[in-house]
């Protein structure tokens, strides 16, 4: 097997599942993106919930990872993390960032763009408690999450002494909670034959939401 990857040039789909017109979209992009999502959950895909989440520290620099959807309201679209995360710090840093669902059997990609604002607190116990147990007990051992471990096996021992340790309920640690991002900006993609795809892009200007085509 080549350790080069040379030319994929020929490595392409053609996309013809769908269109995306104005005026079959809601004028609220919210209902727009739950009739997506809805339809996603109904086709059966693997994990329609699961997003990459783009965030960029003060100097800019980018990261970007996958994580769950897990509250999707008017109010914007909820996630939970260990604080001390790269994500966590990125966000104390530079409160913006977003979110892309990317659908490949429906042809489709969602962005949404905004500011992340953390979710209170009793809402973050209240989700940590609906986490399976050993859920419950990952959070508190993988902390600082992205800090450097010696071994899978260190880890495997913290987890099995917190869990014959642990005989009543865990309190969520303090460095574990939700962040809320407050939508200001979407956009819907469809893929179309020949790359001539849809994207219709919904953007908040005065209180008022904006539709606009823009070029594939």
């Amino acid at each position: 097997m080549s350790d080069v990857i040379k030319d994929l040039s020929e490595l392409r789909l053609s996309y013809e599942q769908g269109e995306l017109h104005e005026d079959q979209v809601s004028g609220q992009p919210h209902l727009q993106f739950l009739n997506w999502f809805n339809h996603a959950l109904t086709a059966h895909l693997h994990e329609p919930y699961a997003m990459s989440l783009a965030t960029a520290n003060r100097q800019g620099r980018a990261h970007v990872r996958t994580v769950l959807l897990r509250g999707a309201t008017e109010a914007g679209y909820d996630f939970y993390t260990n604080y001390d995360s790269q994500k966590g710090l990125d966000l104390a840093e530079n409160p913006y960032a977003e979110l892309l669902f990317y659908w490949p059997s429906l042809e489709r990609q969602v962005r949404i763009g905004g500011k992340v604002i953390k979710i209170s607190e009793q809402e973050s116990t209240d989700y940590y408690h609906k986490r399976p147990r050993d859920s419950q007990i990952a959070a508190h051992i993988s902390t600082p999450q992205s800090g450097v471990i010696e071994s899978r096996e260190l880890l495997q021992q913290r987890f099995q002494a917190l869990q014959s340790q642990a005989q009543h309920e865990l309190d969520k640690p303090e460095f574990w909670g939700g962040y809320r991002l407050e939508a200001d900006y979407y956009e819907f993609w469809q893929g179309r034959p020949n790359r001539l795809h849809d994207r219709l892009s919904y953007e908040k200007q005065n209180g008022v939401w904006t539709i606009r085509r823009l070029m594939p």
